[in-house]
């Protein structure tokens, strides 16, 4: 049952670990224990990481691991990817060292436009608003150039503003829709002041309308807020080979292109399947977004409502054979930056950023879609063939043994073991159940 606790932020991190302790552990010196072992070493880091966030005790730990072996517009990159699931890793990496032999990816991105709305009501003449919004649009630029500025000089900024009328699906409702290009920066901090101030000058400003027809009490504004489904901020990646290369990856597997292929039909048919099948991409695009401190929850949601864009929720991915050759694609959408945040901050983000060149926006975009691709490859790869928990579990053996507290000489055995034998849960306590 949750404790009820007053002043919770006010308080110091020992008081804040002492309540939660005393609260919900019986005291017990373990539970703080815990905590603390997970504290930098470095104090000026350790407060670096409490100021990310509202109320922290600790840091929660992903590995950062590497995924070599990637031939990008041919460029070669090392990729920095926080995960806990070291098959993804392990998937990501044996794919791109098949494609580096066949050209490697080809990488572009389409389009980089960003999406910010400010929502209102108004319940009146529709022929006012829409020449009032004509009136007051030279304005709405004009009066944001302070906002503006710096982001220009950096070759951002708005690009337009519209009047929607959505009054026909619910009473009243409007949006002034706006479009904005934030460079480097993913923007959301842009966006928003840019939406919040149109929404100010917008509603206070009728007094100004030659025609006197509007009243500023006519217009309601409910938010202003950008939209993290951006679907004209696209990245495309693909790779491709001779059908005779992809099937001669797999010779014991019979027509292995097709089979890909007939991965994605499935997935375009079949909701169930189709969501498995992105969530797969997403383990990797994820990774790289988390390791180049990005917010993998808005990359996340943009892609499976870009993935619904047909009125259906289909695969990201596509495949297909032309002229004998075998083509393996991606398209999604990706609002992600280079600079602010915590990519100015985060001592392992600089450096992940600097293992990746140290890119723009654009620049990473094509690699993260370009991990997306490998990680899907990798994974349907195995589900036509040996089956996705074949290499899955070999990969899971260490988190196993660990389970059942093996030591080093233990772990040597099971290691031995096991690379001839099915590894899952009953398999590995049965086996160290018999070597003890």
């Amino acid at each position: 049952m949750s404790k009820k606790v007053k002043g919770f932020s006010k308080l110091s991190k020992k008081e804040k670990i002492n309540w939660l302790v005393s609260s919900y552990f019986k005291n017990d010196s373990n539970a703080v224990n815990i905590l603390k072992q997970y504290w930098n070493s470095d104090e000026s880091l350790q407060n670096l990481h409490d100021e990310f966030s509202e109320n922290s005790i600790s840091n929660y730990y992903l590995p950062f691991s590497i995924a070599p072996n990637f031939l990008i517009n041919d460029k070669k990159f090392t990729i920095p990817m926080t995960i806990e699931e070291s098959s993804v890793v392990a998937a990501a990496g044996k794919a791109a060292k098949f494609w580096m032999k066949h050209g490697g990816f080809k990488a572009e991105v389409i389009n980089d436009e960003k999406i910010g709305q400010v929502h209102f009501f108004y319940h009146g003449n529709k022929k006012t608003i829409n020449e009032y919004f004509d009136f007051i649009k030279p304005i709405l630029f004009k009066k944001t150039e302070s906002i503006t500025k710096k982001m220009k000089s950096r070759g951002g900024g708005i690009i337009d503003i519209s009047l929607v009328d959505k009054s026909s699906q619910l009473a009243g409702y409007f949006q002034l829709f706006a479009t904005f290009r934030t460079a480097d920066a993913m923007g959301a901090n842009f966006i928003n002041s840019c939406l919040e101030e149109f929404a100010n000058i917008f509603k206070n400003s009728t007094q100004l309308f030659s025609t006197k027809k509007l009243k500023k009490e006519e217009i309601e504004i409910i938010m202003s807020i950008l939209s993290n489904y951006v679907p004209n901020c696209i990245v495309k990646t693909e790779v491709s080979c001779n059908v005779q290369d992809i099937n001669s990856l797999e010779p014991n597997t019979p027509n292995f292109a097709d089979k890909i292929i007939q991965t994605i039909n499935i997935a375009n048919l079949d909701v169930h399947r189709a969501v498995t099948h992105n969530k797969g991409i997403m383990n990797g695009i994820d990774a790289v977004v988390i390791a180049t401190g990005n917010d993998f929850r808005a990359v996340e949601a943009s892609a499976h409502a870009y993935a619904s864009r047909n009125g259906i929720y289909q695969s990201l991915s596509n495949a297909y054979i032309k002229k004998n050759n075998f083509y393996f694609e991606l398209t999604l959408p990706m609002a992600i930056g280079t600079v602010g945040g915590v990519t100015n901050l985060h001592p392992l983000v600089k450096l992940a950023l600097k293992i990746l060149g140290n890119p723009n926006s654009k620049e990473l975009m094509k690699i993260i879609a370009s991990v997306g691709l490998a990680q899907n490859f990798g994974a349907l790869r195995s589900l036509v063939t040996s089956g996705i928990q074949k290499g899955h579990m070999k990969m899971h053996l260490i988190n196993l043994l660990n389970k059942y507290e093996a030591n080093e000489n233990e772990k040597k055995l099971a290691q031995i073991h096991f690379k001839e034998n099915t590894v899952n849960n009953n398999s590995v306590e049965n086996f160290i159940n018999k070597i003890r």
